[in-house]
């Protein structure tokens, strides 16, 4: 190695380019660790994998077993540099001398040291021990001291802190019992003044009921004592009454008395005398009356609205009697006319004639802008004369049997601005359907139901001439003749078509569909009630269009498919109505959890949806903006559905759980913390008075069904009325535990209601029906069918208190005479009687007596008859 030192620079860069210090510690650190038997075999294997490793990788412990590896490092990474020389910064000898001399005089220095220290004795050894003695007990006395104050201070602080608990406790409790104190003196005054209030309203409710029986025995005796030779308006001044002109006071006062009158009541009383129909012709009277009238009709439900625009068919209620109908038709022309150029002249049809008609369209020919004849046999003549109504733009000849392709000649050539056009249920065939496109070039709703007499090539007729590009709402309920190429007619005529209904039509089919919306892409709505062909295709087809209301009704071949198009194609849909859909379950609902602009759902009849749907479809963003709800005959819908709702709807306004028989007086009340409801159907379910009671601290409920509710009594809705002042629709019908309890109650707080059944309630008497009338003056439907005690009482009672009423429905009261019925006929709109006995399934016979439980059978035909009669009577009303 010393020879290395003075070798030639050539072997010496060989020695380092090919790193053979490193090869050679490597290989002598394997040897030295882990002493091989066959040092020549392990030399050659570790070179080979010195080879494949390479020699940049190579270590100076790889060649030793990982267990065996030293977890020290070694003391100089150039060691074997300076074995073999190859460090020019080598230790030389005299350096070695250098550092040997300087290590002895270290280790001399440091052994002279101990020994001096050890050989030398210590001086005042003790006293040094003394001292630190008494620095230990002083600073013992110390930490002793300080230990001691710590303890001693948290017991003082705890002690502090259970004092200022114990006088927090006493304070709450003085406070909670000055709160009790307070609460109880509020609570008691609330109650004397809140039975106080009670106590005058059922005095008032007395008094009135008094004057009521009073004034009907006056005019009882007023009518019997008359003399024949007395007109009505002489008789009203008959008595001790003292007399008073009232035509003698300033114009302003006699237009104040007359505006707290109703229309009808104004028109009557211009006919007391030539001074009084002098008094209510005022432009000024008249102006306010009107405008009272449209708010009123405009705001009610039973206004008939057409597709188009805002079409407003006067009320049968404004007219009056039918013995002073032809006296009062002119004034009423005038009124019709007046508020916009309507004339409704299906109110009248049994009463006014032909000529009148004539005349009258004569006369206002050139204001009219909307007729109804709806339902009115009429000769030739008088359907002619329509054609001089040259401004008119909505004319309705549905149920017109006279109506024929020859006088629709004369009506489209007169006519040619008219923009609704209803055809329905008339004999009209391909010779109107050529019309159609060549005189009403303006038409944008048409209605062609239950026309069954044109066929496809009539429908192809829609496009000749300007033809009817301008049609927006078409019907074609009940065409059961129109095949795909009849809807491939309209498609090609009518490509602006956005509203379509087609109900009652068992031939319509998914072709049908896919041929009408290949062309019409502007369609928002559809209906198809009453077609059972109609699938989930139909629905893939109209992903075309930009759905915002659909309806189906009875299809069971409808399945949840169709609600993942409705999810993925109809972002904007807000009305879905799918009601006796059997093949929809809760996965539909869960599609239907993304629409955020969904505000009405009715799902009724789908009885497969349960709990677990109604949660995912509430917690979407959908639940936001819903407003109606319709989950009647959900059957497996629970407290839990309700829950969802009261926490995720804040703006439902209508929810139906009719006949969800796992609702319990719990879910009722979840249902008053849904703050925004106003109206609520409860019927067939096992609410309770409790329920009730719960129900009635909501207090803007206007609407409230509880038909076939048996748990409930007269209790629970005494406890409701109290609080629910404004209430207008009430029906507990079929509810035989209820009695009069129930009606004064309604009487007494309820004033405001409009709409009450109590059918199928037989312990109701004609003293409830008199306190109901002379109280509830706004009372526009009532259903007492089944009331076996009801006598004719009752009709003049609602004739002299309820003179709003339109609707009256006396189904099963044998005790009340045709005659009467008869008599009543004339003051309502709508009226159903019958002396039949009660049927079985009622549960009590015409003595309103429970009958035995073998009784309670399906009804008999007979017993279904009139109530099957009201429903088409029903239907055609919608239908129109």
């Amino acid at each position: 190695m010393a020879s290395l030192r003075t070798a030639s620079p050539t072997v010496r860069n060989y020695f380092k380019e090919n790193y053979i210090p490193q090869v050679c510690e490597a290989l002598l650190c394997g040897l030295l660790v882990m002493c091989p038997e066959d040092p020549l075999q392990y030399l050659e294997e570790m070179i080979i994998a010195i080879m494949e490793n390479g020699l940049e990788n190579l270590l100076w412990d790889m060649c030793i077993d990982l267990s065996m590896r030293p977890k020290l490092q070694r003391l100089s990474k150039t060691y074997l540099e300076q074995l073999f020389g190859l460090d020019d910064q080598l230790v030389t000898p005299e350096l070695m001398i250098k550092a040997c001399t300087f290590h002895t005089k270290n280790l001399v220095k440091t052994h002279f040291c101990t020994w001096r220290d050890i050989a030398i004795p210590h001086v005042n050894e003790d006293e040094i021990l003394a001292e630190k003695m008494e620095k230990a007990i002083t600073h013992y006395n110390y930490k002793l001291q300080k230990s001691s104050f710590h303890y001693w201070h948290s017991l003082a602080e705890n002690q502090r802190r259970k004092l200022k608990e114990v006088l927090w406790r006493i304070q709450q409790m003085l406070y909670c019992h000055k709160l009790k104190v307070v609460l109880t003196n509020w609570r008691d005054k609330a109650r004397s003044k809140t039975k106080m209030r009670e106590d005058e309203l059922i005095l008032k409710h007395e008094r009135q009921l008094k004057r009521w029986k009073s004034k009907l025995k006056f005019r009882v005796t007023t009518e019997e004592t008359s003399s024949p030779e007395l007109s009505s308006s002489e008789i009203s001044f008959v008595g001790d009454l003292p007399e008073c002109d009232i035509s003698l006071l300033p114009e302003k006062a006699i237009s104040q008395i007359f505006l707290y009158l109703s229309l009808r009541d104004i028109v009557i009383c211009g006919q007391v005398c030539h001074a009084w129909m002098l008094m209510i012709q005022t432009r000024s009277l008249w102006n306010t009356v009107i405008s009272r009238e449209l708010d009123q009709k405009w705001s009610s439900r039973d206004v008939n609205w057409c597709p188009y625009g805002k079409l407003m068919l006067a009320s049968p209620a404004m007219l009056p009697c039918p013995a002073q109908r032809s006296v009062v038709w002119k004034p009423s022309v005038y009124f019709m006319s007046s508020v916009g150029g309507q004339i409704d002249f299906s109110m009248v049809k049994n009463i006014i004639a032909d000529k009148d008609i004539v005349t009258t369209l004569h006369r206002w020919r050139l204001n009219v802008l909307r007729l109804n004849f709806r339902g009115c046999v009429l000769r030739p003549r008088t359907l002619r004369s329509i054609g001089h109504c040259r401004n008119l733009q909505e004319l309705n000849v549905s149920d017109c049997s006279t109506l024929t392709d020859e006088l629709m000649r004369y009506i489209s050539e007169g006519c040619p601005g008219v923009l609704y056009l209803n055809l329905s249920n008339t004999t009209i065939t391909n010779r109107t359907m050529r019309l159609l496109p060549r005189h009403f070039y303006n038409l944008q709703n048409l209605s062609l139901a239950y026309c069954r007499k044109f066929t496809d090539k009539g429908l192809q007729y829609l496009s000749l001439g300007n033809g009817c590009h301008k049609l927006i709402c078409l019907d074609l309920s009940g065409c059961t003749q129109i095949s795909v190429q009849g809807f491939k007619n309209i498609a090609n005529s009518c490509s602006g078509i956005m509203h379509l209904t087609i109900n009652d039509m068992p031939t319509l089919t998914d072709n049908c569909v896919k041929a009408l919306v290949e062309k019409c892409p502007s369609i928002t709505s559809v209906t198809f009630i009453g077609s059972p062909h109609i699938s989930d295709c139909a629905f893939k087809a109209l992903t075309a269009c930009n759905l915002r209301k659909i309806r189906f009704e009875g299809n069971k071949r409808i399945t949840d498919a169709c609600f993942k198009f409705i999810d993925k194609n109809y972002p904007n849909i807000n009305h879905i109505y799918m009601s006796d859909c059997k093949g929809i379950t809760d996965s539909s609902l869960k599609s239907l959890a993304t629409l955020k602009q969904l505000t009405v759902l009715n799902l009724a009849n789908c009885g497969r949806i349960g709990d677990m749907g109604i949660k995912h479809f509430l917690d979407g963003p959908v639940s936001q903006r819903l407003r109606e709800l319709n989950l009647s005959n959900c059957v497996h819908l629970g407290d839990d559905s309700v829950l969802r709702l009261s926490e995720r709807c804040p703006n439902l306004n209508y929810l139906s759980l009719r006949n969800c028989e796992h609702l319990t007086d719990q879910g009722i009340e979840n249902i008053v913390n849904i703050l925004s409801l106003v109206s609520v159907d409860l019927s067939g379910t096992i609410i309770s008075n409790e329920g009730l009671m719960v129900l009635s601290r909501h207090k803007k409920l206007k609407e409230l069904s509880l038909s076939d509710c048996g748990k409930i009594t007269d209790v629970g809705i005494q406890a409701f009325c109290k609080s629910s002042r404004t209430l207008e629709h009430l029906d507990v019908s079929y509810c035989p535990q209820l009695s009069d309890d129930t009606i004064r109650a309604l009487a007494i707080y309820c004033v405001n209601l409009t709409s009450l059944s109590v059918a199928g309630c037989p312990k109701i008497t004609d003293a409830a029906m008199e306190m109901l009338s002379a109280k509830c003056h706004y009372l526009h439907i009532l259903d007492v069918s089944g009331c076996v005690l009801l006598t004719d009482q009752i009709l003049a009672d609602l004739r002299m208190g309820c003179r709003q009423l339109r609707s009256l429905k006396m189904l099963y009261c044998r005790l009340i005479s045709r005659e009467a019925a008869k008599k009543m006929a004339a003051a309502v709109q709508r009226q159903e009687h019958s002396c039949n006995d009660p049927p079985r399934w009622f549960g009590y016979d015409y003595e309103g007596k429970p009958l035995a439980k073998h009784h309670g059978a399906t009804p008999h035909k007979e017993d279904l008859e009139p109530i099957v009669r009201d429903l088409t009577y029903g239907s055609e009303e919608e239908a129109v």
